[in-house]
């Protein structure tokens, strides 16, 4: 819980010593096993606490009623035919949700599974759009150290044992082990995407250990950043008088998470690179040096029935320290039973000499080529460009993992240290804004190809005949969850590359195969076509498609409204990514889907994708094909969503042919935002429901967060207009914005700040967080300030004074709304929260108006609420928001990662700088002719035609 006593982070608050003794970290700096200043930190004997989910208050439930029964009938629904709604508020999961999360393992796209800070795998994202949030307790690093000729040993999973189940009477499974590490000496350190976990003495007090694990997300590598794979570096240092056989070990189980393990059919095989094996999935390696000496046990159970069982595995461990170098000559096992769970295992042996020092490093892989939305459509991942489509291929990332990692923390350094070594930016800020780049793998991404997809038809019910495929190669497999049968295998080759010392190394290789699959009928749309702008291009150069949820918990694709303020990490780290993202959607305004839907907040139906409208999400179950999986409310109808998408990628950038690509969407989303304004004086009116972001919040006449994200885009289309020479439109939307400008600030502005909305209702003059977000978004994409920079400042001091700091001193972000007496807004559940998102897009606006403490305080509260060690214990599942009373709403969410929103402002990309330091609307010159027909032509109230400016010819004026 958050208490008083709190600081405000100008220190340097996270100082390593307090967490690792001084002499620890000298004797672990060598080959980079001695944790940064700059990490979040915690000690592996931390509580990690059950967080609290929010709950709706007996008004809010009584006016939510209808859209709950119309919402639980949904649900049940899509469970019918065997899918996930992408909302569901009314299934939990079994495993509760904790503070125990840490770094998740891999690059984006590829599938991730999560670590928590005390050493659990978990939060399993393979499959798209499903997290398994157990952990495989079988998953574990162990250590066994061997002294005075053996007369003094020790032994220990090198994870606290704090976990359910364990220490049973009589078991011959991973409770037979030895769970001897308290967690009082060893520590977890934190900076994404490397984690530090250092055992000072634990569990032999004369042994220093560091394991340091490293995932490729190197930004502007988008080959090695989609790599599904992560390397552990173990560092030793033995302390002690005398030689100490030091022997690791790393156990893993046929799992993809949840019972995957239970479902039978699964087998394990060693073999030699040359045999022709069936696919793998999973391979876990260590590398054999001179030094270290790698033996792997290709099986064992839980049960011991026709191998080893987990006691008879660690007892031979205990007694020898390694497994039997013929193991790697064993033949195939016998499949697995259904409940059974098979498991294997790499131990990598070394001597530490007295005082020395010793690195073993150990590789996991894992492979799932193909991504099978569960109507229809199968896709390759990015990473099949480099490796195929083989699921074989996790031998070859291991590989390439363990001889290239030193490359990669290269290239990591070189990023994160010109920000970790400023000592202007607070330290909390340093190490958060790369922490918060988790969701960039945990948060269900996405990366395919780029190439169109395979669209399996389903027979007529009845029919002997076999399904066929459209578009790419015949792909008959059907994913099913619950029945995936793995297959372990492992590999001894040799490594030609450089590790440690130069040496000549090989790497013993362990892998989990996806064998035959039982075949599941699917429901959705298998004999339709898939709609024209999946063959769009993707730009110069094809980076793939990307996609990212909204969040575990909201299953939808790229949720634009939120991909808004998380976009500033893609635009800032991996630009062709945005840009192909901003292409889909580009293509999806022009399109239209006349499926209909209904709409669950007040039963209505209508058009799935309507012509002129930016999608709220490319999807769940078929994204691209199926867009608006969204369907609480009618988002042709939002007013946030067309206005988002104009200019700022374009502006950032700098790509003229981008630009050209997307000019005529953008042009269809302006002008299909004319219909909204009804009065024909250029400022679009919101409709009396929760028409935007804020989908809970009812808002009337012109708001202040709408009406200033359209006169944003106002701008910014009339200066894209003049940048790609279409003058008509720049004249068209100037004189817009002109007119729109007037008439928000007469109605909006009181003289201290702009009132939520011009309605009259009891929270008409509510100070909204979150009102300048179109002065965020113009003076992000390098535009003129929309108003005077007075003003500006006024509104954002008050933000700060009422919203910030009349809550909990400052502890806790920016509530989402403020009455003008300093009462938290309790207008509804979403007027009382705090958005973290939201909070870090206002510290960004602050940044770019020079109330640099205003911002970083604003920032902080989000860190001391959510990552702090007093805070609510939200690190690495960082949620949509929280109540004042610390109840979580959706975790693991994308719009925090809006934080890089403040490294913008502190840092604007070369093309803003080096663009023209003139206005560019001030040349765009209203003809007598435009200012007399826009004066006596209606706004029109209709969706545009596509083709916005036939005539126009393209002239390039920067």
């Amino acid at each position: 819980m958050v208490s008083g006593n709190l600081f405000h982070c100008r220190r340097n608050s996270w100082p390593a010593e307090e967490y690792v003794g001084r002499t620890a970290l000298q004797l672990l700096d060598f080959d980079g096993g001695s944790p940064p200043e700059q990490a979040w930190r915690r000690r592996l004997n931390s509580h990690a606490n059950l967080l609290k989910e929010f709950s709706v208050t007996f008004m809010e439930a009584m006016r939510m009623m209808s859209l709950g029964l119309r919402l639980w009938s949904y649900v049940r629904e899509e469970a019918s035919h065997g899918r996930k709604a992408p909302i569901d508020p009314f299934t939990k999961e079994k495993c509760k949700p904790s503070a125990s999360q840490g770094v998740p393992l891999g690059g984006m796209g590829s599938g991730s599974i999560s670590r928590g800070f005390r050493g659990e795998f978990k939060n399993w994202h393979i499959i798209p759009g499903l997290c398994e949030t157990s952990p495989v307790m079988e998953n574990q690093f162990s250590i066994f150290v061997s002294r005075d000729w053996g007369n003094k040993k020790y032994s220990s999973v090198l994870s606290p044992g704090h976990h359910e189940g364990l220490k049973k009477c009589n078991d011959s499974g991973i409770s037979s082990w030895d769970w001897n590490l308290s967690g009082q000496h060893s520590t977890y350190h934190a900076l994404f995407p490397r984690a530090w976990t250092v055992y000072d003495g634990e569990p032999d007090p004369d042994l220093k250990i560091s394991c340091r694990q490293i995932s490729p997300f190197i930004p502007h590598d988008y080959k090695d950043s989609s790599l599904p794979t992560s390397v552990f570096v173990y560092t030793l240092v033995n302390t002690g008088k005398d030689r100490a056989k030091v022997s690791l070990l790393m156990t893993w189980a046929n799992s993809i998470g949840g019972f995957s393990h239970h479902s039978g059919g699964h087998f394990n095989e060693p073999f030699i690179t040359a045999k022709d094996n069936p696919p793998v999935t999973f391979a876990i390696a260590a590398c054999e040096t001179q030094n270290v000496n790698v033996t792997v046990l290709p099986v064992f159970g839980l049960s011991g029935e026709g191998h080893d069982s987990a006691k008879q595995m660690w007892d031979r461990m205990k007694q020898n320290g390694h497994f039997d170098r013929e193991n790697f000559e064993a033949g195939t096992s016998m499949p697995s039973s259904s409940g059974e769970t098979l498991c294997a295992a790499v131990s990598a042996s070394t001597w530490v000499e007295p005082h020395g020092r010793c690195t073993v490093v150990f590789g996991l892989a894992w492979s799932s080529p193909k991504i099978k939305f569960q109507k229809g459509c199968t896709y390759n991942r990015r990473y099949t460009e480099f490796y195929g489509t083989s699921e074989r291929s996790a031998v070859n990332l291991v590989h390439d993992a363990l001889t290239k990692y030193r490359i990669w923390e290269e290239e990591i350094e070189k990023w994160q240290n010109p920000i970790l070594k400023n000592e202007r930016l607070p330290e909390w800020y340093k190490f958060t804004l790369f922490n918060e780049l988790y969701f960039l793998v945990a948060g269900g991404t996405v990366w395919t190809d780029g190439q169109p997809p395979v669209i399996d038809e389903k027979p007529s019910p009845g029919s002997n005949q076999q399904k066929s495929s459209k578009r790419g190669t015949r792909d008959t497999k059907q994913e099913s969850v619950k029945d995936n049968h793995v297959k372990l295998t492992a590999e001894q080759v040799t490594n030609g590359g450089d590790l440690a010392n130069g040496e000549e190394q090989s790497v013993s290789k362990y892998a989990a195969v996806h064998g035959p699959q039982m075949a599941k009928a699917t429901n959705g749309l298998g004999s339709q076509e898939p709609i024209p702008y999946l063959l769009s291009k993707n730009g110069p150069e094809n980076v793939g498609k990307f996609l990212y949820l909204e969040g575990v918990e909201y299953i939808m694709w790229c949720t634009y409204d939120v991909h808004f303020y998380a976009s500033f990490a893609l635009l800032d780290l991996f630009p062709k990514i945005e840009l192909s993202i901003q292409r889909d959607f580009a293509n999806a305004v022009l399109y239209e889907d006349r499926r209909r839907m209904k709409f669950l907040a007040d039963g209505t139906s209508g058009i799935r994708k309507v012509k002129g409208a930016v999608p709220h999400d490319l999807g769940t179950h078929d994204p691209w094909h199926e867009m608006n999986a969204y369907n609480i409310h009618d988002t042709s109808k939002w007013k946030d969503l067309n206005p988002k998408f104009v200019y700022r990628d374009f502006a950032a950038t700098g790509d003229m042919s981008f630009g050209r690509d997307v000019w005529p969407a953008v042009c269809a989303a302006m002008d299909y935002m004319n219909q909204f304004d009804r009065d024909g004086d250029g400022l679009i009116e919101n409709d009396g429901f929760p028409d935007q972001t804020y989908d809970a919040w009812t808002v009337h006449g012109i708001s202040a967060y709408c009406g200033g994200l359209w006169l944003a885009a106002l701008q910014a289309a009339a200066t894209m207009a003049h940048r790609l020479g279409d003058r008509p439109f720049a004249e068209k939307y100037k004189l817009k914005f002109i007119q729109a400008k007037a008439v928000y600030e007469a109605k909006l502005w009181n003289g201290s700040y702009f009132n939520y909305d011009s309605g009259t209702s009891s929270n008409s003059r509510s100070i909204q967080a979150d009102q300048l977000a179109g002065q965020w978004y113009a003076a992000s994409s390098g535009l003129p300030p929309l108003f005077d920079e007075n003003k500006i400042r006024s509104a954002l001091q008050k933000i700060f004074e009422f919203n910030v700091m009349k809550v909990k001193g400052g502890r806790l972000g920016a509530v989402n709304g403020m009455t003008p007496n300093g009462k938290v807004d309790e207008t509804c559940m979403q007027s009382r929260e705090i958005w973290t998102g939201v909070t870090y897009g206002v510290a960004a606006n602050m940044l770019l108006h020079g109330m640099e403490h205003q911002g970083f305080t604003t920032a902080e509260g989000i860190f001391i609420a959510g990552w702090s060690e007093e805070g609510y214990g939200y690190w690495f599942q960082t949620p949509e928001g929280w109540t004042i009373d610390g109840h979580y709403r959706s975790l693991i969410y994308m719009r925090p990662l809006a934080i890089w929103a403040m490294q913008w402002a502190r840092s604007p990309p070369k093309a803003i700088l080096d663009a023209p330091k003139v206005n560019l609307m001030d040349r765009i010159h209203l003809s007598p002719q435009m200012i007399r027909a826009m004066n006596e032509i209606n706004v029109r109230k209709i969706a545009p035609d596509n083709r916005c400016f036939p005539s126009s010819a393209f002239r390039c004026e920067c």
